[in-house]
């Protein structure tokens, strides 16, 4: 485990993933609603999903950089 800061946050935490244990609930919470977004719609730009989903772009970069959420191209 290492000394990591966590990419919503930015506290400072020891664990394995990028989040805090205190943002990751908030983290999964986003990633199924931008997930649902996908499902839903075809209008894939990062302005849409934030607004309509209400994750950060911020947020939604990180999740689109994951190699573990969908491959979806922008």
């Amino acid at each position: 485990m290492e000394f990591k800061r966590c990419a919503r946050c930015g506290c400072f935490f020891v664990t394995e993933g990028d989040v805090c244990s205190d943002c990751a609930p908030k983290d999964r919470l986003d990633m199924v609603k931008v997930k649902n977004y996908f499902e839903e719609n075809s209008n894939y730009s990062i302005d849409n999903i934030s607004i309509s989903t209400g994750v950060s772009t911020r947020n939604l970069t990180r999740y689109l950089n994951d190699q573990n959420f969908p491959n979806i191209n922008l």
